[in-house]
């Protein structure tokens, strides 16, 4: 399997994907909004792209669609809850289902609800697996559930999915938003050593180049997988007493999303 992660560089800090099988060069286009720039990297590469994959159905996943298919044919992959929302899918995809790329990639699908009720999470079937999260997971961050999405579901999805994935699973996020994520730990974590070395590193990262983290970096630097945390889980009760002394991980996720939206 061969990734290539394309930096957008829009307002939005976009992240495009194409996963190419190395035996035929067939490509599977993730969330294509610069289709342009995804275009010239399989032109480049000399692959063919067959298939889109849309993470879910916000406009700056599924915008760049229907020019896509235009040029290359390509087959829309979407989930199936989101048929009504995403326009002209040709498959629709649930838990379990597998999405083949040329004779030697597959790509296993996560229905991970949260950040909208309709959001595919990607893990590949290698020996370092790797997950194309979309909006779900960020580095050292969280989606947020503004448009369409819930909290709780999110906080289901990363305890019942995420959390127990191979800690050496590479991430590939749909946006970068790390170096406001990882503030966010530090306020509620002032003593993350990890956190802030990651943050004195990677301040001014290259995103034509990004880091690609793993899970296990994840688990010490993203406060969301940090619930039970004790200067996490202290800090909060002093703030929000209502809380109570022995706050539940739901609880602490809950208020950390809550916090997160307006800081």
């Amino acid at each position: 399997m061969i990734v290539e992660q394309i930096w957008v560089g829009n307002s939005l800090r976009n992240f495009n994907y194409l996963i190419a099988c190395p035996e035929t060069g067939d490509a599977l286009a993730i969330d294509p909004l610069d289709y342009e720039k995804s275009l010239a990297v399989a032109r480049r590469n000399d692959w063919t792209i067959t298939q889109i994959l849309n993470t879910h159905e916000h406009p700056d996943h599924t915008g760049g669609n229907k020019a896509m298919v235009a040029a290359t044919g390509a087959k829309v992959i979407a989930h199936a809850g989101a048929k009504d929302r995403i326009r002209n899918i040709d498959r629709g995809v649930g838990a379990g289902d597998v999405i083949s790329v040329g004779k030697s990639v597959e790509l296993e699908c996560l229905d991970t609800p949260g950040h909208t009720m309709s959001h595919i999470c990607l893990l590949s079937h290698t020996d370092q697996p790797a997950l194309f999260s979309g909006d779900t997971l960020f580095n050292a961050g969280a989606g947020n559930c503004h448009n369409g999405g819930h909290p709780n579901d999110l906080y289901e999805t990363f305890t019942n999915q995420l959390d127990k994935l191979d800690q050496n699973t590479l991430l590939y996020p749909g946006h970068d938003y790390l170096v406001n994520n990882l503030e966010f730990t530090l306020d509620r974590e002032p003593d993350n050593a990890a956190a802030k070395k990651l943050l004195a590193d990677y301040r001014d990262q290259n995103l034509d180049d990004a880091l690609v983290t793993t899970l296990t970096l994840e688990k010490e630097v993203n406060t969301f997988f940090r619930l039970q945390n004790p200067t996490v889980v202290e800090r909060l009760a002093t703030q929000f007493p209502e809380l109570g002394g022995n706050p539940t991980p739901r609880d602490v996720f809950l208020k950390l999303r809550e916090l997160r939206n307006s800081w």
